[in-house]
């Protein structure tokens, strides 16, 4: 057996699916996890008769890779990697390659890359997306670092990204850290996404009282349109005909309502309050999840607590139209702030970010494809300085003739006591970009008052700071 052409660590889900998907493209691979019992099981199921070799130590797996060795880790983000890089490093040569597929702080990624660098081994942050089926079949991929690090392992990470109509979902994201803080904000953007299909769904079960495969049938029409086609909408209607085998009823129905979360969408918000970015739908949903979690205080507040609802009697199949086109504005609204952030993110961290190409390889093996991306690579194709997605004339016109059923689907779930955040915070977004004034002249006039913070006149030139002795 030939020398190895690549190199996993770690064995769970994504780096078995992502090891299998490289050795499938033609190139050897090793595979290493600390625990001998995974490899082993690996190695008898889904590994037979492929060309890949088991190492058993982390100084077998090295010796059995060619030179200049490439190594994909595939461990849990933070120390982990950090504890795998320090096994590695006194065991590699000049210009060997560590890439970390996880889903590492892309600080953290910063100072690898500068520490390894340093040493004269090549190191890169690639944020990877698809779930277990992306990256068995194809996924889509974001590394960032040196331009000569991404050149050195393109023709493997072309090889085994999601293709789509023009080209691989892989591209060189920029520099640094820009790898992580691209997939980062993704999450941040699938976060968003899902809290408004969760919503949406919501007004329909619990507004209009849509059984499941009434609901599958809304969302599966849904997904054939130009809007909405998308991955998440589509995984949404295979749900909604999941029978549970040992009940016969609906899975759905049966799950708790409480929602984990992982870190990276309240990463995404952390980074968004540093930077000043305004990503209002991205927090509302990383707080509706933190709201899922008070399960016990909701049970005893939903008897102690009534509220005045007024139950819908309106016309259903407009309702769900109008629910329809709530939802693609409000996805809208959470792209847009995506990537908005990315583009200050870049402008702050110097990371040269391309965000018609960011927005083109999230086409294919990604949690967030959808047919719309399309559009969104060719407004940011169209006018790289667009400062706003919203902005774009496609986008500004597809939402104005779409805000007054949005508008009408906020007030009727208010009326129904239906939380919205999300479709909420997304029109609360939309309504304060769009106005030429907000009230924060009160607020500059209060920090004046008590605090002495002074404030610019809108009849005196920009940068000139004035203070008044209020109340005298």
């Amino acid at each position: 057996m030939t020398n190895r052409t690549f190199g996993v660590i770690g064995l769970a889900v994504m780096g078995e699916n992502l090891a299998l998907n490289v050795e499938s493209r033609g190139f050897p691979i090793a595979v290493y996890n600390r625990s001998r019992e995974k490899t082993d099981k690996f190695m008898a199921t889904r590994a037979q008769g492929k060309d890949v070799k088991a190492a058993y130590s982390i100084e077998e797996f090295v010796q059995i890779l060619e030179r200049p060795r490439k190594i994909l880790v595939m461990v849990k983000a933070g120390k982990p990697v950090d504890a795998v890089i320090a096994q590695l490093k006194p065991l590699l040569d000049k210009d060997d390659m560590i890439i970390d597929g996880g889903n590492s702080l892309y600080e953290d990624t910063e100072r690898r890359t500068q520490e390894l660098e340093a040493e004269g081994l090549g190191f890169m942050g690639m944020g990877v997306s698809g779930g277990e089926e992306g990256a068995l079949k194809g996924p889509s991929l974001m590394p960032g670092g040196t331009e000569a690090a991404y050149n050195y392992l393109e023709p493997i990470l072309t090889k085994i990204s999601a293709q789509v109509d023009d080209g691989p979902c892989v591209t060189y994201v920029g520099r640094g850290g820009a790898g992580h803080y691209v997939k980062m904000v993704h999450n941040g953007i699938e976060y968003g996404d899902m809290q408004l299909i969760a919503e949406a769904y919501d007004l329909l079960s619990q507004g209009l009282g849509l059984t499941n495969p009434e609901l599958h049938e809304v969302f599966a029409e849904w997904n054939t349109t130009d809007e909405l086609n998308s991955f998440l909408i589509e995984i949404t209607a295979d749900i909604f005909k999941q029978i549970d085998p040992e009940t016969d009823k609906h899975l759905l129905d049966l799950i708790l309502d409480k929602a984990g979360q992982k870190g990276t969408g309240r990463w995404t918000v952390i980074s968004a309050l540093e930077l000043g970015v305004s990503v209002p739908t991205m927090y509302a949903a990383v707080n509706a999840r933190i709201m899922s979690g008070y399960k016990s205080e909701r049970l005893e507040a939903a008897k102690a607590i009534t509220a005045k609802t007024t139950p819908f009697n309106g016309d259903t199949k407009t309702f769900i139209n109008q629910v329809r086109d709530a939802l693609y504005c409000s996805k809208m609204c959470s792209y847009a702030q995506g990537m908005d952030l990315l583009r200050q993110a870049s402008q702050e961290y110097n990371y040269g970010l391309n965000l018609a190409e960011d927005a083109r390889i999230w086409k294919g093996g990604c949690i967030i494809r959808a047919g719309f991306l399309d559009k969104i690579s060719k407004a940011f194709t169209d006018n790289p300085d667009l400062p706003n997605l919203l902005l774009a004339p496609e986008f500004k016109q597809s939402i104005l003739e779409r805000q007054e059923a949005w508008r009408t689907v906020l007030s009727t779930a208010n009326q129904m006591g239906i939380a919205v955040p999300g479709f909420s915070a997304s029109l609360d977004y939309f309504d304060s970009y769009r106005r030429d004034r907000l009230p924060q002249n009160l607020t500059q006039a209060q920090r004046d008052y008590f605090g002495a913070h002074t404030y610019e006149r809108i009849d005196k030139p920009s940068g000139e700071f004035f203070h008044t002795q209020w109340g005298s």
